[in-house]
């Protein structure tokens, strides 16, 4: 697979990031778009990365904020329809967790949408939350993966 990586350092970069998630969270799953784009919406204050395929298409994109001094909350992570069994979510967490860990964090935590438990599962995350919750009138549970390599950096 050949992708690049785009970090948000513009607002051009950005906007890309939030077509791709109105397409998947508004258009698609019916959030309100008052509830999606909010104050980590801003070049410099939200830490924002979009994957291109091989056509330079933008596919999926990624943000993280921080938690805590130690852990990243990972968010929005979303792949455009056509694209999703194609192993760009797998791309996009990858990703998000280097730019995270290169900032100097050593876990991430998220919240998933309970159908795509499995798929964080898969990637290394362990459910920590007790019961699903809504958010966005959405079922999720938390999820919670160290960010250091098995060698132990």
């Amino acid at each position: 697979m050949n992708v690049e990586i785009i970090h948000v350092t513009k607002n051009a970069d950005l906007d890309e990031c939030i077509a791709i998630r109105r397409e998947v969270f508004v258009d698609e799953q019916g959030v309100s778009e008052e509830e999606e784009i909010d104050e980590q919406d801003v070049v410099g204050v939200g830490h924002h990365l979009y994957v291109r395929d091989d056509a330079g298409v933008p596919v999926a994109t990624a943000r993280y904020k921080r938690y805590d001094d130690e852990t990243a909350k990972i968010q929005r992570v979303a792949v455009r329809k056509p694209y999703r069994a194609g192993g760009y979510g797998r791309v996009v967490m990858e990703a998000i967790e280097q730019m995270a860990k290169s900032d100097g964090f050593r876990a991430a935590v998220l919240d998933a949408q309970c159908h795509a438990e499995g798929f964080y599962k898969k990637l290394g995350y362990t459910t920590i939350s007790e019961n699903p919750f809504l958010d966005a009138g959405i079922l999720h549970v938390r999820m919670k993966k160290p960010l250091t390599s098995s060698s132990g950096e």
